[in-house]
Parts: structure tokens; C-alpha cells; sequence
């Protein structure tokens, strides 16, 4: 595996961890903020039941497997972006380590 430049490595992992931030924000949103206007989203009817209950039940788990591929899309692009290549890694490794 080739090295990498420090700074080109800092600047990678902080472009990932802001994702992983937003990845998160939404999540909490969709998985608490539903709850904590369960109230005034009790009218709301999607599918028969009422907003709330839906995201509860089935909405923020679906939201959550949409943010895993998003994420893997996303960090493709950013991987590509610093010039790692997952395949080129493996490459350069194989034989490198030692097989249990």
C-alpha cells in the first residue's frame, strides 16, 4: 500500500467525518425529531396510519438503509477524489501479510 501524504490524509478523513456528521443529523432528525412532534404529526395519515406511528415502525429504518447507500456512493466518489483505489491496494499488498 502506498503511503500517504499527511496532509492529504487529514484532508480526507475530515471530508469523511463531515459526511459522518450529516449522516448522523439526519438520522436524529428522522429518528427523535418524529417523536418529539408526535403530536402535531398525529393527523398526518401516510399509508393508513398516522405519520408518527409510521416512521417509528418502518420510516426511519428505511431511512436509515437509504443514508447506508448513500454513504457508500459518497465515499467511492471521495476515495476516488484522494486517489485511493481499492483494487490497486489490494494489488500492491497481496502476499504481504500472513495467512492464518
Amino acid at each position: 500500500m502506498r503511503k500517504i501524504e499527511k496532509s492529504v490524509a487529514d484532508a480526507y478523513f475530515r471530508e469523511k467525518n463531515k459526511f459522518i456528521l450529516i449522516y448522523l443529523a439526519i438520522w436524529l432528525g428522522v429518528s427523535f425529531g418524529i417523536v418529539l412532534f408526535a403530536e402535531s404529526l398525529q393527523f398526518t395519515i401516510f399509508g393508513g396510519f398516522p405519520f408518527h406511528y409510521y416512521m417509528g415502525a418502518q420510516g426511519s429504518i428505511i431511512t436509515f438503509i437509504i443514508l447506508l447507500f448513500v454513504n457508500a456512493k459518497v465515499s467511492d466518489k471521495i476515495d476516488a477524489k484522494y486517489g485511493i483505489d481499492e483494487k490497486a491496494n489490494e494489488v500492491l499488498s497481496a502476499g504481504k501479510t500472513l495467512d492464518h
